[in-house]
């Protein structure tokens, strides 16, 4: 199973339609998962005509993302890997400890907020942030997340530059 992670896409200032980078990996979702700050329920509406969508909400998402099925945090399991869903995962110092306290039963944790990327791992759970396929900030490219999940397993996650 293909899961496609994105974060902080940031519609409409920075997302205005689907990006053409970030539409070639869509088509090979089998699922796909936001981790906030959509800010337009539209961008989930628009993610859903390539794949199921699961999706968090983010600090600047309004009601219309409530709406749509956001929570502000979420807990799947996606082919026998417990992943765990949440916005903002907090300061940098200790994240890893602090998502095992939080998602105790959790094998990966998907986040956003920060728009940096980062793929971390403990001996028992793996912390992953795609970053933002829009609004990079002062990171040089925008990113999204590709998480490969076969027998039970999460076989391999990779951040990949779209723009």
């Amino acid at each position: 199973m293909r899961v496609i992670a994105l974060s902080d896409t940031h519609a409409p200032r920075f997302w205005k339609s689907c990006p053409a980078g970030v539409a070639a990996w869509l088509r090979q979702a089998d699922l796909i998962l936001h981790a906030g700050d959509v800010c337009t329920a539209a961008v989930l509406d628009e993610l859903s005509g390539y794949a199921p969508v699961h999706a968090v909400l983010g600090n600047n998402d309004g009601q219309d993302v409530a709406d749509w099925g956001a929570p502000p945090v979420l807990q799947l399991d996606i082919g026998g890997v417990a992943v765990s869903m949440i916005h903002d995962s907090g300061q940098a110092s200790g994240r890893l400890r602090r998502m095992r306290r939080s998602f105790p039963s959790a094998d990966l944790v998907v986040f956003g907020h920060s728009h940096i990327p980062l793929d971390e791992s403990s001996e028992s759970l793996r912390i992953f942030n795609p970053g933002s396929p829009t609004d990079k900030r002062r990171q040089p490219r925008g990113t999204l997340g590709v998480l490969d999940i076969d027998g039970g397993a999460l076989v391999s996650a990779q951040i990949v530059p779209v723009t």
